[in-house]
């Protein structure tokens, strides 16, 4: 194994042949980095895309925080190399290090990925071969690190079952901790690694994929996916944090410039709204606040150790944040006379959040963006995000009159049971918007229209639905083209079919599909991610075929209404039944209000009961419940047209 000194010579030797070297030479203001010999156990956190993406992840600057606040543990970061740094790197003989220390990958006792979104799959492959780690959990001895892996997509772990030694469901936090520990009991000792791996399974909210099997059915679906040791849990319930713990201050200042080069501050953690196509939403509730004087120091603090003047306040919806217009306030006295542009994502379509956007206009830059979804009136009450069109033109006629000149709308296409109607009336919409603008603005003001395509995802009302064609996504994409981009001051925006198929078959794969990513894998598939990179055809649909396995089975099916999903051990602590209410409620039509007003014992209440409920500066909790919800049966022989 190449020692730091070793690979630092060698990477004299190429970085300059490379786009970007900044990327991988670390030192990097506010990075740690610690005397590897004092400290017990080490720590490798990955992003699995490259440094000018991964390095502004608010989910690896937690972990990275919280395991360097311990005296005898160390977390250093590794990323993914463009494809340029990657074939100098294996013609050198480099192994993928640690930016910190310059240290292999192999050299750590843990190695973690964070995984937010399926695309990166294969990069996660592609950066454990060039550390020179066995790709295949299996193939790994005590001599090899243990790799885990967390973020949104482990709701279904089955496709990376193969390559991930232990999962971390839900929040990071403590969970962390609690391996670091685990880890620390074995290291010095002679063990086995599956005595290792056994007490990582035994840990609350942590899924080892070695200790279970999924049985299937004659057509293919999962008949079970049940314990073969009896210490493990049959099901694996996610792991909640009672109170946010402090966020991160100590923000690492890229030697670049990146996605995001900014102070990000979480000001709640969970959503209220039940938009039913929102993984988000269902998997991170319930909701937790920070107090604003919590978040506003530090905030202080953050700008103060990077000298960063971007400050963002992130939540799922930051509208529904308690103390939202307190914060603003607070935020505006905090600052004043200090060069700061503040940004407030996820704001709702009504006028307080105009009203609050223009509290922070002299703080703010870009536009004004809002996110309907959907454009008819029937399409927002199967998603439950009933918004009328009066409000949403009242809302961007508020916008460009009070001086804003750009607004984004973001919408979907190829929600369930949608027609061309629906998304000719993302058209209407549209203009609707702009002509108001013009009214309010004259001719300069603009629309940017954002078009992503709906994928049905775990542990949501929506994963019973199948995806939409690709002859289907592009038909209705050309007719968006074809009527919006005749005005000039109209930008749109949209997914390429490509993309959402690919992440249609990875996010509610079954163990099966950890072959085909590995085939795809070693036919040359990585960055799937990037448009330019991804490889549909020469990668995945062989990978397929050489396995004997339908694309259209992960994609365009209609689930069972009776249908065991590949992920049903591991839950969100979100009931199925109540989840099939809700689809069955889409079906009608009907929407739900949202569940600060109604509880509709949802099944995270009895999970957040055992921890401690009562914090101080946390804000709203789940209402007490009186009675259960009612029970659904599932076992429906049809549901407009969902067949069992």
């Amino acid at each position: 194994m190449l020692t730091p000194e070793q690979i630092e010579i060698k990477l004299d030797r190429i970085l300059l042949k490379v786009q970007k070297p900044g990327r991988y030479v670390g030192g990097e203001l506010n990075s740690t980095l610690k005397d590897w010999d004092k400290v017990q156990t080490k720590v490798a956190l990955i992003f699995p895309d490259i440094y000018d993406i991964g390095v502004s992840n608010v989910g690896l600057k937690i972990l990275y925080d919280q395991i360097n606040q311990r005296d005898d543990a160390l977390a250093e970061r590794a990323y993914a190399p463009w494809v340029d740094m990657e074939a100098l790197m294996r013609e050198h003989g480099i192994p993928l290090y640690t930016l910190e220390s310059k240290r292999p990958l192999a050299s750590f006792d843990l190695i973690g990925f964070t995984l937010p979104y399926e695309t990166l799959y294969t990069n996660t492959l592609n950066i454990l071969d060039l550390a020179g780690i066995p790709v295949r959990s299996a193939e790994r001895d005590e001599t090899h690190p243990i790799i885990i892996a967390g973020g949104h997509s482990a709701t279904n772990p089955e496709p990376m079952h193969a390559f991930i030694d232990a999962f971390a469901i839900g929040e990071g936090e403590e969970v962390i901790h609690d391996i670091v520990n685990v880890i620390q009991k074995f290291k010095g000792s002679t063990f086995k690694r599956d005595d290792l791996l056994l007490a990582l399974a035994q840990i609350p909210g942590v899924y080892v994929p070695k200790f279970y099997e999924t049985a299937y059915l004659e057509d293919g679906t999962v008949a079970h996916t049940s314990p073969i040791h009896p210490d493990v849990p049959k099901v694996v319930n996610k792991r909640i944090v009672a109170k946010l713990p402090p966020p991160p201050i100590k923000f690492i200042v890229p030697n670049i410039e990146v996605v995001h080069n900014r102070v990000s501050v979480e000001i709640m953690r969970g959503c209220t709204r039940g938009c039913r196509f929102c993984q988000a939403g269902m998997i991170t509730r319930p909701v937790r606040e920070r107090s604003v004087q919590e978040v506003v120091d530090a905030a202080d603090e953050a700008v103060r150790s990077t000298g960063f003047e971007d400050l963002a306040l992130m939540s799922l919806s930051s509208s529904d944040y308690t103390y939202i217009n307190e914060l603003v306030d607070a935020i505006s006295k905090r600052f004043e006379g200090r060069k700061l542009t503040v940004s407030l994502p996820s704001l709702r379509i009504e006028s307080v959040s105009v009203d609050l956007m223009d509290k922070i206009k002299q703080r703010s830059s870009g536009g004004f963006t809002l996110a309907p979804e959907a454009a008819s009136e029937r399409m927002r009450r199967i998603i439950n995000k009933f918004i009328p069109d009066e409000e949403i033109i009242n809302t961007t006629r508020d916008i460009y009159s009070r001086g804003w000149t750009t607004i984004k709308l973001y919408f979907m296409i190829g929600h369930p049971s949608e027609t061309l109607d629906d998304v000719q009336a993302i058209v209407d919409l549209c203009r609707r918007v702009i002509e108001e603008g013009r009214k309010a603005a004259g001719w300069k003001v603009k629309l940017n229209v954002g078009v992503s395509t709906f994928v049905p995802k775990p542990q949501t009302p929506f994963q019973w639905v199948a995806c939409d064609t690709r002859e289907n996504i592009l038909e209705k994409q050309a007719m968006l083209k074809r009527q919006l981009l005749k005005d000039k001051n109209i930008k749109l925006s949209w997914t390429n079919p490509e993309d959402t198929l690919l992440e249609a078959w990875l996010t509610r794969g079954d163990r099966r599909m950890a072959e085909i990513i590995y085939s795809a894998w070693k036919n040359g598939a990585k960055f799937d991610a990037w448009g330019d990179q991804i490889k549909i055809r020469e990668a995945w649909l062989p990978a397929f075929e050489e396995h004997g396995l339908d694309p259209a089975f992960y994609t365009h099916r209609q689930r069972r209404t009776d249908e065991v999903f590949p992920w049903e051990h591991i839950t969100a602590a979100v009931r199925k039944n109540f989840l099939f209410q809700d689809f069955r409620q889409s079906l009608e039509g009907q929407i739900r209000v949202d569940c600060r007003l109604n509880c509709f014992a949802c099944g995270i209440l009895p999970t957040f009961a055992n921890l401690r409920r009562e914090n101080p500066g946390q804000g709203w909790k789940c209402p007490d419940v009186r009675s259960p919800a009612p029970k659904i049966n599932i076992e429906l022989p049809v549901v407009a047209g969902i067949t069992k």
